[in-house]
């Protein structure tokens, strides 16, 4: 049976968005090359550090670029050493010069940007868009109010169950009921959900500040899940411990899932905060995040064709519902163009 049309958007990532798709620290100087977004693609520095990408697929053979020589902004093909620009222009052909293929336009590019310690690309609809929009981040990892730490993993499965998981704040009473920071609050809850500029919140009514309560969804060109954990002195100064999430498909079987860790500090005590942190509190949070993947790992790739929803699942599915009524959109806009 043939997949639902907007299924099979959403399974490669909506178009026209910004998404992270690798730690800046993970691309060194040679080329890396990462499945993202239904694409293999190339990742490079060049010779001032800025990051380019291609699609990883050589124009004249399909060879991987990603092999060959870097050289400033563009990549050289192993196989027969055609030279690709960042643009994804072929700028040299040396087995046959002067041929079609030099100048031509063949290679699909991505506008990239780096910040708060990741790499992020535009998955553009047009493959040679020419400027993108800006990528906002959220004030947790631009304000310099605020100390943050990214943390970086791949999990096995479809990235919108790691959605499903974070806008699922009543999970982590029973999954997380060990954890030093989810061990209080009620195990019984009424949700509600409200509207904001960029999104909607859906939280737990009368509780704030207990236990993982509340789960805010923001589109803003970029898709981000910001949530609050309610910290114990012994965790350091700065009061609540904020997680700011976005994650991307890599293919239907793996996705790649990054969380900054915040507090709002300054001074002394974000210097004991994040002491504290690579000390002793990272660790306790990496055990917390492996209990969500064990879990969601070894949910079934159906799971969530066979459901029995209730109240608490109120933010589930008005994230669904958003996330399909966007890849509704862009199938039309795909129609309604000119063949």
């Amino acid at each position: 049976m043939a997949h639902d049309p907007v299924d099979i958007v959403l399974e490669k990532g909506l178009k026209d968005l910004w998404f992270p798709v690798l730690p800046s620290a993970l691309l060194g100087d040679k080329p890396a090359s990462i499945r993202r977004l239904g694409y293999k693609i190339a990742l490079w520095r060049d010779n001032d550090g800025q990051v380019h990408a291609l699609e990883d697929h050589c124009p004249h053979r399909g060879a991987p670029l990603s092999q060959g020589p870097v050289l400033g902004n563009r990549l050289q093909c192993p196989y027969h050493g055609v030279e690709v620009r960042c643009d994804g222009t072929v700028t040299k052909v040396p087995g046959s010069p002067g041929c079609k293929l030099e100048g031509s336009r063949p290679t699909r590019m991505f506008h990239v940007r780096e910040a708060a310690g990741a790499i992020f690309l535009f998955n553009a609809t047009d493959p040679h868009l020419p400027t993108p929009p800006d990528l906002v981040l959220p004030e947790q990892l631009t304000s310099p109010e605020w100390s943050h730490f990214l943390c970086y993993t791949e999990w096995k499965g479809d990235y919108r169950y790691v959605i499903d998981n974070v806008m699922d704040p009543m999970h982590g009473t029973y999954l997380h009921k060990m954890s030093h920071s989810m061990s209080e609050g009620e195990s019984t809850a009424r949700f509600v959900t409200r509207d904001t500029e960029q999104g909607f919140i859906f939280e737990k009514e009368g509780q704030r500040g207990v236990n993982f309560d509340w789960t805010e969804f923001i589109d803003n060109g970029c898709h981000w899940l910001r949530l609050e954990i309610p910290y114990p002195k012994t965790g350091g100064p700065g009061g609540n411990f904020t997680i700011v999430g976005s994650y991307t498909p890599s293919n239907p079987a793996l996705c790649a899932v990054f969380h900054w860790r915040a507090r709002p500090l300054t001074g002394w005590q974000r210097d004991t905060w994040r002491f504290l942190y690579r000390n002793r509190l990272e660790a306790r949070h990496w055990a917390v995040l492996e209990q969500d993947r064990v879990l969601l790992e070894n949910m079934e790739p159906d799971a969530n064709q066979r459901e029995n929803l209730y109240q608490h699942d109120l933010g589930v599915v008005r994230i669904r519902r958003y996330l399909k009524g966007k890849a509704k959109e862009q199938l039309a806009l795909i129609e309604a163009r000119p063949a």
